[in-house]
C-alpha cells in the first residue's frame, strides 16, 4: 500500500498543492480501528516518542527517587519552546540533580519564544542548551543516568539509559526495531511501523485500566501531559492549543518531519500521523481532521480551525486560498 492523499492547498478554485501519508487508530487491545496509507510504513517517529523516551524515567523509580511532580513529567515528554516558564523549570530541575546546563547533551538552540529570542538578541547573550526544545528530555535521561549510577554519554545507543528506552519503545509498540536514527539533540530515535506507533499510543490511552508497574509510569505521564499543555509545547503551539480545545481528556506530541501522535484516555485510543514530504502543515491539519471526525475537537474552535483549514494570504494580507483536509477526513 502507498501513501493517501491527505491535505489539499487551494488558491481560488485550483488545488496548487496536495501532501500525501499514513495514519493509523488503534484500540486498546492494539487493532486497527481505521486507517490511510499504509499501516506497516516504517517510519522514525522522531519528537512524538517522546512519552516512550520517559518512561523508563517512571518505571524504574528514578522520578519517584527524585521526587519528580507532574510539571517535571510533562517536561520530559515536552518539545517546548524554550520560553522561560520552559528554561526556568529545566534549570531548576537541573539544580535539584546537583547538574548544569553543561551536562546536557542536546546542543544549544534559539529559544522559539520571540520576546526572549528578541531579548537575548538585543543583551548579546547566546543561545544555550536549556533552550533547546529537547532539554526537558535530556534531563530526565540525566535523572535516570544518576539513578542507575551510569556514565555521562547518555546518548550513546549503548548506554543503559537508551538500552532501556528501547527496551520501553519495542515493548509499547509490540515491535522489534528495525534501527535508529541520530535526532537532531543527538538522542537515538527508534523506528517502528505506522500501526506499532499507534499501537503504543493506545496502549498510553489504556494505561489507566492496568495495574502493573510499566502501565501505572505510562498513565503517569499522559496525565501529566494532560495537565500541563503550555509545558508539552507552548505558546500559539498545535499540540498546546489542541489539548487546551479539546471536549475531552487527550494528549497531544508532534514529531519532526510530519509526525504526530494523540492519546485519548477516555476512549483507550491512539492515533498517530505521518505526512511523506515531512511538511508540518499538513501534519498539524491531519491531526486536528482526524481529532474532529472523531468528536475531540470541534471543527468550529478557533484554535482547532487554525489547524485544520488555516487561510494561505499574500503579502498585502489578501487570502488567496486555504489548506484543507481532503474530503471526508474530518468526518
Amino acid at each position: 500500500m502507498t501513501a493517501e492523499p491527505m491535505v489539499e492547498i487551494h488558491r481560488g478554485p485550483v488545488i496548487e498543492s496536495a501532501h500525501s501519508g499514513h495514519a493509523v487508530i488503534c484500540d486498546a487491545t492494539g487493532q486497527i480501528v481505521e486507517s490511510w496509507g499504509d499501516p506497516e510504513a516504517v517510519v522514525l517517529p522522531r519528537s512524538s516518542s517522546k512519552m516512550i523516551q520517559a518512561l523508563p524515567l517512571v518505571s524504574s523509580g528514578a522520578a519517584r527517587e527524585a521526587g519528580l511532580g507532574a510539571d517535571r513529567l510533562a517536561l520530559a515528554c515536552a518539545s517546548h519552546e524554550g520560553a522561560p516558564l520552559h528554561t526556568r523549570l529545566v534549570e531548576a530541575w537541573l539544580a535539584e540533580r546537583g547538574l548544569s546546563e553543561h551536562d546536557l547533551i542536546c546542543g544549544p538552540q534559539a529559544s522559539r519564544d520571540k520576546e526572549l529570542r528578541h531579548q537575548m538578541i538585543r543583551e548579546a547573550r547566546v543561545p544555550g542548551r536549556v533552550h533547546n526544545n529537547c532539554s526537558g528530555k535530556h534531563t530526565g535521561f540525566l535523572t535516570l543516568t544518576q539513578h542507575l549510577k551510569a556514565g555521562p554519554d547518555y546518548v550513546d545507543p549503548a548506554h543503559p539509559v537508551q538500552m532501556a528506552c528501547r527496551e520501553a519503545f519495542e515493548e509499547v509498540t509490540g515491535q522489534t526495531s528495525p534501527g535508529f536514527g541520530i535526532d537532531g539533540c543527538s538522542a537515538p530515535n527508534f523506528a517502528t511501523t505506522m500501526v506499532g506507533m499507534a499501537r503504543a499510543m493506545a496502549f498510553y490511552a489504556s494505561a489507566g485500566t492496568r495495574g502493573d508497574a510499566q502501565s501505572r509510569a505510562a498513565a503517569q505521564l499522559v496525565e501529566a501531559m494532560i495537565a500541563h499543555p503550555m509545558l508539552v509545547a507552548g505558546e500559539g503551539r498545535a499540540c498546546t492549543l489542541l489539548m487546551q480545545a479539546a471536549k475531552e481528556p487527550v494528549a497531544i506530541k508532534t514529531g519532526a518531519e510530519g509526525y504526530f501522535v494523540a492519546i485519548l484516555p477516555k476512549r483507550g485510543m491512539g492515533l498517530a500521523v505521518k505526512i511523506i514530504d515531512g511538511a508540518t502543515r499538513a501534519s498539524d491539519c491531519v491531526i486536528a481532521a482526524l481529532l474532529v471526525r472523531l468528536g475531540v475537537l470541534d471543527a468550529a474552535h478557533p484554535d482547532v480551525a487554525r489547524f485544520l483549514n488555516p487561510p494561505v494570504r499574500n503579502w498585502d494580507g489578501l487570502m488567496t486560498g486555504e489548506i484543507r483536509p481532503v474530503a471526508g477526513l474530518a468526518g
